[in-house]
């Protein structure tokens, strides 16, 4: 039987999403997960790049994710968060999922300006 692939769609010139889905690909040591940098001029868009900019997106099977939901797909493809991408199937925590992510969607600029920041050097 064929391993069930899921494609994410990352902006990989955000330094918070880059160090995010370096973990993600770590831990998808089966290869279950295609990832696609949408900064990446080449990179295939199955919808707007600026949407796919804006919010995390995922393709699972044919169903297009966004935000919580496609965490949760992530999550559900590695075995070591699996239990945490199903339990994200129960509509009330889907619903408080989705809910911190639009916040943290708020706060996202200063926290990749904060994460793209150099460390100071020290002589």
């Amino acid at each position: 039987m064929e391993k069930a692939r899921l494609t994410v769609w990352f902006d990989g010139a955000c330094p918070l999403c880059r160090r995010e889905i370096a973990l993600m690909q770590r831990l998808d040591r089966r290869g279950r997960i295609a990832f696609v940098d949408v900064s990446a001029p080449q990179a295939a868009c199955p919808i707007d790049r600026d949407a796919l900019l804006a919010r995390f997106h995922a393709r699972e099977g044919d169903t297009m994710l966004s935000g919580a939901a496609a965490f949760a797909a992530m999550w559900r493809a590695i075995p070591m968060l699996r239990p945490l991408g199903l339990a994200a199937r129960w509509q009330p925590l889907a619903w408080l999922l989705e809910r911190g992510y639009r916040r943290f969607l708020r706060y996202r600029p200063a926290l990749q300006r904060w994460m793209g920041k150099t460390p100071p050097q020290h002589f």
